[in-house]
């Protein structure tokens, strides 16, 4: 098993699945990618963006456009090329994300 102190790197992977197979996918991605990796990995997170839904989910939540980016104040020292807006992602599913050990 890995330890938490010793993880030092993320892999992310992304595919595009067509709205009318996007659950079938899901569960499959699930059973065959995702199971496998909970044994081995810190933590295995799955995210999925959906369409407007999402949006006016988390418009309900934060009372605004969830999708507004929050400048830092340094931020146009650091960043090149930032994002307009955010990207709201509904999270499916997540593992070993609990606070590291002391």
């Amino acid at each position: 098993m890995i330890n938490r102190r010793e993880a030092k790197f993320a892999r992310i992977w992304r595919g595009r699945v067509s709205k009318s197979r996007a659950d079938e996918y899901e569960a499959y991605n699930y059973e065959v990618g995702v199971t496998p990796l909970i044994a081995l990995a810190v933590g295995v997170v799955a995210l999925r963006e959906d369409d407007e839904k999402s949006i006016e989910e988390m418009r309900e939540f934060t009372g605004g456009d969830p999708t507004k980016i929050h400048e830092l104040p340094r931020d146009s020292e650091f960043l090149i090329d930032p994002p307009a807006t955010l990207k709201i992602l509904r999270v499916r599913h997540a593992s070993g994300l609990g606070p590291n050990p002391s």
